[in-house]
């Protein structure tokens, strides 16, 4: 029933707590939950230490029903969160882990553990080793808005309230990232993105004395300022306008009008502002080399950044929504801190460049190469990025470009593709007179024992009009025997076939006994099955040689793979062979077209005639 005063109501909601009836303590606890918004309420209770007897019901996990009375006296901030167990913290935790449980229950323990979260570093450092990335993002997966909201907002303060370190080991706490975690991890990165494009939507506003002083603070950090207490407005003016030409606003004489277009608006000004107080160092190094270069603006340039940012950035979901970027979680301000690397980059780049003025476009080029091979790199820290971005400079880029140019040549433009199928018998070929030439060469070959003495030695080697293979045996030191001095032959004409590997008869007799050779062994089997010429290749080269050889005499084709590796090498040096007539010069997809027939060939000049 109802309570009457919030005394004596908060006596009896505690008692009824404590009661041994189950249905009493579940009643009871259901009208603390209604009565507990009442901050007089919640002070009495607390004041009889309702709220540790809370705790206790949770750690000693009777009923979950408690949490939404618990979060309704903490939110009064009577009492603080720090004198919260670690039990009672990882009891919290299992309702949010636990795959089974009423929804509610689940919302009011992420609103608490939010609340732990944002509260003091130690119970983030004790919440963050309960809950895992992977379990909030199945809570990101339900069709409950509501739970979906508390499991967003828990994960963001953990974002939040961690360093930079502990922002990674969250978004990495996983083996892996699927794609669904993936994909949720891309929102929080467009989210993010998006939080900054009210000031990129926000002109300057001239009348605004804070950001008029956030603009002449560019000024004032660029140049050494001396005291113009004794000038004359006009004089003041003028020193004004003339120093802010050369940071690159067009409108000198009243700067504010460059920021009033939109984008950038004012995050252009408080990338700028940044810049400036968080490393004046480098931004008075940039300022000063762009004075006498007169090189792009920081202003123009920041426009350019920003825009290249955000279409990179934002272009970069997928259907899976795999493509995010872990620096994004990693920094807090990580917008400017790019803007701050990439602006000394653009410097660097120019320089490595030897450029001009005229030159800004291809600077601004590979510029945008650098940014986007680094960030495709997927760097997890501002530091990583900045050593893999500077480490990419001018000529690394130029290598880079070169490799993929001839990449693209031999394998996706159509014309090579056919060059390449047009080359490919005469170069096979030369594959097979290479072949065959090292068969007429011959080859020393091992006797395989079974008995552990010295293996005996033979030699093999094809006659010069490919007719016979002869062969013997031979002493160890023995140079190249003549074709006279092998006793043994057989005609090309009567082999039947060559096998390879376990279907030899040597390996199938010494099943078991000769593994290790088992790659090296081929046979040549002749007149009938029963009769066949064993094998045992000295090296893996050797085995390639003489298979091709025999499938070259046998009519059939090559299929080892030095075949294919001494192919590939072929194809590729003929091909640029018949390229370098056509360097910088594009190739077209598909054949030009022919064009008509002349209407008539009188153009044909007769020969015959200027003899006589």
């Amino acid at each position: 029933e109802p309570c009457n005063g919030h005394g004596r109501c908060a006596e009896d909601l505690y008692k009824g707590i404590q009661s041994s009836d189950s249905g009493v303590r579940c009643d009871s606890l259901k009208l603390l939950a209604d009565v507990s918004t009442d901050i007089t309420f919640a002070q009495e209770f607390i004041s009889r230490d309702g709220h540790s007897l809370l705790v206790k019901i949770v750690e000693d996990a009777h009923e979950s029903v408690f949490s939404l009375a618990f979060m309704e006296l903490m939110d009064h901030g009577i009492v603080s969160w720090e004198n919260l167990s670690s039990v009672f913290i990882k009891k919290i935790a299992s309702f949010v882990n636990a795959k089974v449980l009423d929804t509610s229950i689940q919302q009011v323990s992420l609103a608490i553990l939010e609340s732990m979260v944002l509260s003091s570093s130690s119970l983030f450092n004790e919440v963050k080793q309960e809950i895992t990335l992977e379990r909030l993002i199945s809570h990101l997966q339900v069709t409950n808005q509501q739970l979906q909201t508390k499991a967003m907002a828990l994960l963001m303060a953990m974002l939040l309230a961690g360093g930079e370190a502990d922002r990674q080991n969250i978004i990495h706490s996983s083996s892996s990232v699927g794609d669904e975690m993936a994909h949720y991890l891309y929102v929080l990165q467009t989210v993010r993105l998006n939080h900054l494009e009210a000031r990129m939507r926000t002109p300057l506003d001239s009348y605004n004395q804070e950001q008029r002083d956030m603009l002449h603070g560019l000024r004032q950090a660029a140049f050494e300022m001396e005291s113009e207490s004794g000038l004359s407005n006009e004089r003041r003016r003028s020193l004004c306008a003339k120093e802010f030409k050369k940071l690159g606003f067009s409108n000198n004489s009243n700067p504010g009008l460059d920021l009033s277009r939109c984008p950038p608006g004012l995050l252009a000004l408080d990338t700028m502002a940044y810049f400036a107080s968080r490393y004046p160092d480098a931004y008075s190094r940039v300022t000063s080399f762009q004075q006498h270069k007169h090189t792009i603006s920081l202003l123009n340039f920041f426009s350019l950044l920003l825009s290249f940012l955000f279409i990179h950035l934002s272009s970069s979901a997928s259907e899976t929504g795999s493509d995010y970027h872990p620096i994004f979680f990693a920094q807090d301000r990580l917008l400017e801190e790019l803007f701050c690397i990439c602006i000394q980059l653009l410097n660097k780049t120019w320089k490595e460049m030897r450029a001009t003025q005229e030159d800004f476009d291809k600077v601004m080029q590979v510029v945008r190469e650098q940014i986007t091979r680094t960030l495709s790199s997927k760097p997890t820290s501002l530091e990583l990025f900045k050593n893999k971005v500077n480490a990419l400079n001018y000529s690394e880029i130029l290598k880079l470009r070169q490799t993929e140019r001839l990449h693209q040549e031999e394998t996706l433009s159509p014309p090579v593709l056919e060059l390449k199928e047009r080359l490919k018998p005469e170069l096979l070929e030369l594959i097979r007179q290479q072949r065959l030439n090292r068969l007429c060469h011959g080859t020393l070959f091992r006797k395989i024992s079974s008995r552990r003495r010295q293996d005996k030695l033979w030699y093999c080697r094809l006659s010069p009009n490919h007719k016979v293979l002869h062969y013997g045996d031979v002493e160890e030191q023995t140079e190249t025997p003549s074709i006279e001095a092998l006793q043994e032959k057989i005609p090309v004409a009567d082999i039947k076939n060559v096998v390879t590997g376990k279907d030899c008869p040597h390996m199938k007799e010494n099943k078991g006994k000769q593994t290790k050779v088992l790659d090296l062994a081929f046979s040549i089997t002749y007149d009938v099955e029963e009769y066949s010429l064993n094998f045992i290749a000295s090296s893996r080269t050797d085995f390639c040689l003489w298979t091709d050889g025999l499938s070259v005499l046998l009519g059939k084709e090559m299929s080892s793979e030095s075949m294919h590796s001494e192919l590939e090498i072929l194809l590729s040096m003929e091909i640029k062979l018949r390229l370098l007539d056509l360097e910088n010069v594009p190739i077209p997809d598909t054949a030009p077209p022919i064009p008509k027939p002349p209407s008539n060939f009188n153009f044909c000049y007769d020969f015959s005639q200027a003899e006589q």
